[in-house]
Formats: structure tokens, C-alpha cells, sequence
């Protein structure tokens, strides 16, 4: 009896020090040489069901509190974000946007044949988005239509927008209450041209970005940075037709990464799902990294100085609308497990920060993998949310490379680390973020910080108790960051414990 005993005691003792296994985490902070570009922390806003009429723009005459128009409680949350660029109107909707409709007093009301064919009034327009940009201190991405748009078109909003001579357009922005210029930066020369923005083939959009790209000027001051339709996922073909064709005219080129089940068929739900289901989406997630290897690695054939930049221009987690809503409309709930997506993608992201120059999330506002949801007055920040403030300490800082020596799980046939870190340094401070993907276990983390010194340190956490924990109107707090205090420096070896489900930021002084 005493042996049986023994031998249960032993094997537990097996087990229990098998789930608590360390993770090592080496920072090499002497071979820190890439800026992380702030912009990977954009935002997406198209014109797709409550994206932004009823959540961004509620008009002036609005009962929902509001500052000339802009909902008051969205607007704040977006400035507590530091938002760097943000990219509108579309999205599939940019390829049959007239931006002629949206100015001026008198706006002809269009139907939004994308998206649920519902009527828009145009209400929000040019002078609403890059008022908005000015107001967010963010700079403005604008997709210009090519799909069903003429150069001149395309031409003559640019022109509207930044020139301050004595010109038609020019004059015309002044008639309708602008009289100094937008500084506008991106110019996104089409969206998805080989699918709802035209149906092209590469050769033949390459030609067409070549036309559209020659007639969109540089007015004053003003420099564009010119964007083109870049491939979906692994399209390996697009991209080498464009970096062939085109090459170093153009100033970088998009790619869009969605983290989801697939494209025919059930999405399955954003809010009810196994842990099977979690670790699938866990795994597509970070194919990312095999995209952006596959695709940088491509450009870097043709461009071995980087001086075209990869913008990541759409990306994030697309479920199943939630019951009961417009499937036009795209509104999906937002859980721990998206928050643990974003997470997931930053930190790969930014191991590309030499290639990788932009990311816009889909989408801001109650479309996709949203920062806010809204309902009549009332809103709330989702778990994504939460992630994208914790990580904003890293835009613009330097990126430290690390190694990270981790059990794995097996998920989609590929072994993915159970551990996933970051760390950037600015302004005398280290930021370290950490990511626990696993739903059951804790995990002991030990860093090695190098020459890092520090003296202070602090951290904040997002976890839940369950990872399809979400934020709701009437609970709108359930998943939210808190302080965390579970490490212990001793001289350079930073030892913390993860808890499962969890994403931890520290900061080191």
C-alpha cells in the first residue's frame, strides 16, 4: 500500500512540474537596430453597416452627445488610443465611392450595393473624414476609386483635398468652408482589384496603378505616398507581377490577412466555440508569420533595400455575425480570443518592423474584429481595444530581438509556441508584452534582460475567466486590463508568472 502510494506521488509530482515548465526569454538589446512604425496600429473605417453612421458621425442635430457631429464617447476613446493613420472609405465600398456625392450642401443619396444595399445620405464625406484625422491627430489613408472611377476622377480629389493654388478644385473646397488644404499622406491606388474592386488580373492592374499613380500630383508641400492593391493571404503571383511591373513607383504595396475559418460556409460563432475551435483560430492567426516570410522575402528579390513598404492594410478575426443582425453588416461580438489574436499578430508584426510599415485593423467601429461597439447611446470597448492600448507603447520604439524557448502545442499540423513575447525600448524605457495561449496553464517565465537596467518596474494584464468572456452593454467591464504584480527582478533575470488566457505588459525603468 505504502509503494502504491509512493508511485501516485511520484506521478503527480511528474505532472504537476510538467505544467509548470519555464519559459526562457533572451532580449538582445545590442542587436536592436529596427523602429517599430506606429502606423502598424491603424485603423480601418469603410462605410459598412454602423461603422460609422450611427457610431463615428451622428450629425449635429444628433440626442446622442456629440461634437460637431462626432459622437462625443467614440471620439474620446479614439483619442485615448493614440491612433496613428486611419484608412477610409473602403474597403469594397472605396470602388464605388464618388467622392463628388459626399461634398457641398446638396449630397444625392446613394444605395450601398457591398454591404446590405442600404441608402446612405452622405452626410459623412471628405471634409467629415480628414476634419476627423485633424481632430484624432492621426494621418488619413484614402482609397481612391479605380474599380469604377476615372483617373481625372481620382485626379481632381487629390487635388481637392491638398492643393491650395488657384485651381477648380481647389476653389471648390474653399466654396464649400475649407479654405486651407488637408495634408494627406496615403493614397490607396484601388482596394482588392482582383476581387470586388475590378475582377483584374495583375498585369493588368499594374497598368492601371501606373495610369491612376501619374495623375495623382504632389501639390505645395504635400507628398503622396502612393499604395498599391497588393495580394491576399499566400498570392505569391500578384505581388511578383508588381513588384516586376511597377517596382520602386510605387511607395508600398497591401496585403490582407483575415483570421478566419473559411471562406464558404459558416464561420462559426464569435462568441460560442470550443477550446478545439480556440486553438484553430489560434493557429490561423499566426500563419501570418509564414505570409509575411513568404511575402517579404519575395519583395526582397526585387527590393533588397526596403524602400518599398508592405502595409498590412486589412486583418483580423471575421466570425458569423451575431443572430439577429444584418449579415451585410458584418457586426460580430468581440471576446479574449480576439484580444489574444491581435495580441498574437502584433508581436509578429513586428519582427517584419524593417518591411512592415502599416497595419489597419478591420474594423474601428461595430464592423469585424471592432475597437467599440455601439447601441443607440450606449457603448463599449472590446477586449481588441484593451490590447491595442497596452501595445501602444510600442509605436515608434526600437524593437529588441529576442529568443523565446517555450513548450509547443500541435495546431493546424505545425508546432506553435505556447509563449509569444515582444519588447521595444523608447524614451529610456523597456516594454516587454507577453502572451499565454494556453486555456488551462500557467506558465514560469524567466528573461534574461542582457544589459537591460532597471530599477522600476510595472505591468498590466487582460485575461478572463473564460476565453469566450466578451463585453456587453449591459456588463461592459467584464474583460478589462488590470494591474499585474507576479514577477520578481533579480539582477538582470526577470521572473514572472503568466497566468493561462493572459497578455501582460511591463515596463521597465
Amino acid at each position: 500500500m505504502r509503494t502504491t502510494n509512493l508511485f501516485l506521488f511520484i506521478l503527480l509530482s511528474i505532472n504537476v512540474f510538467a505544467q509548470q515548465k519555464t519559459t526562457v526569454i533572451t532580449l538582445l538589446p545590442e542587436q536592436a537596430k529596427t523602429v517599430i512604425n506606429k502606423n502598424i496600429y491603424g485603423q480601418f473605417a469603410e462605410h459598412l453597416g454602423a461603422g460609422i453612421y450611427g457610431s463615428i458621425w451622428v450629425g449635429k442635430n444628433s440626442p446622442i452627445p456629440n461634437s460637431d457631429g462626432y459622437r462625443s464617447d467614440v471620439l474620446q476613446a479614439l483619442k485615448d488610443l493614440q491612433i496613428p493613420v486611419l484608412r477610409w472609405p473602403g474597403g469594397c465600398f472605396a470602388d464605388e465611392y464618388h467622392w463628388i456625392d459626399g461634398i457641398g450642401n446638396n449630397r444625392p443619396k446613394i444605395v450601398n450595393n457591398n454591404w446590405g444595399a442600404v441608402v446612405e445620405d452622405n452626410s459623412f464625406g471628405t471634409h467629415e473624414f480628414l476634419n476627423l484625422c485633424e481632430i484624432l491627430g492621426c494621418e488619413p489613408y484614402v482609397s481612391g476609386n479605380v474599380g469604377s472611377g476615372t483617373v481625372s476622377e481620382l485626379a481632381k480629389w487629390v487635388e481637392y483635398m491638398t492643393s491650395d493654388g488657384d485651381s477648380p478644385m481647389a476653389n471648390l473646397r474653399r466654396q464649400n468652408g475649407r479654405e486651407k488644404s488637408w495634408k494627406v499622406k496615403y493614397l490607396g491606388i484601388g482596394n482588392e482589384s482582383w476581387g470586388c474592386g475590378g475582377n483584374m488580373t495583375s498585369e493588368y492592374y499594374s497598368d492601371q496603378f501606373l495610369q491612376f499613380s501619374t495623375f495623382c500630383r504632389n501639390f505645395g508641400e504635400n507628398k503622396l505616398f502612393k499604395i498599391a492593391v497588393g495580394p491576399y493571404d499566400y498570392e505569391l503571383d500578384w505581388t511578383e507581377t508588381l513588384m516586376k511591373r511597377v517596382g520602386k513607383r510605387m511607395d508600398g504595396l497591401s496585403l490582407h490577412y483575415y483570421t478566419v475559418k473559411g471562406w464558404d460556409g459558416s464561420k462559426g460563432s464569435a462568441t460560442q466555440f470550443s477550446p478545439e475551435e480556440y486553438y484553430n483560430t489560434i493557429g490561423k492567426s499566426v500563419e501570418i508569420d509564414d505570409v509575411l516570410q513568404k511575402q517579404t522575402a519575395l519583395m526582397d528579390k526585387y527590393d533588397s533595400e526596403k524602400q518599398i513598404s508592405l502595409m498590412v492594410d486589412e486583418w483580423g478575426t471575421w466570425f458569423d455575425v451575431e443572430p439577429g443582425t444584418n449579415p451585410g453588416f458584418l457586426f460580430q461580438q468581440n471576446t479574449m480570443r480576439d484580444a489574444l489574436v491581435a495580441a498574437l499578430s502584433f508581436n509578429i508584426m513586428h519582427k517584419f518592423a524593417d518591411r512592415v510599415q502599416m497595419a489597419n485593423i478591420a474594423q474601428m467601429v461595430n464592423v469585424l474584429q471592432a475597437m467599440i461597439l455601439t447601441k443607440d447611446d450606449k457603448m463599449l470597448l472590446t477586449p481588441t481595444y484593451h490590447v491595442f492600448y497596452m501595445y501602444k507603447v510600442h509605436q515608434n520604439a526600437l524593437n529588441i530581438p529576442l529568443n523565446v524557448n517555450c513548450e509547443t502545442k500541435t495546431i493546424r499540423e505545425r508546432q506553435v509556441p505556447v509563449v509569444s513575447a515582444t519588447a521595444s525600448q523608447k524614451d529610456g524605457k523597456t516594454h516587454i508584452s507577453l502572451i499565454n495561449i494556453d486555456l488551462e496553464n500557467s506558465q514560469n517565465i524567466n528573461i534574461n534582460l542582457g544589459n537591460i537596467k532597471t530599477v522600476k518596474i510595472s505591468g498590466k494584464i487582460l485575461t478572463s475567466k473564460n476565453i469566450t468572456d466578451h463585453n456587453t452593454f449591459e456588463n461592459p467591464n467584464i474583460v478589462q486590463t488590470s494591474d499585474f504584480k507576479d514577477f520578481k527582478l533579480s539582477k538582470n533575470l526577470l521572473s514572472v508568472n503568466l497566468p493561462a488566457k493572459a497578455i501582460v505588459t511591463l515596463e521597465l525603468q
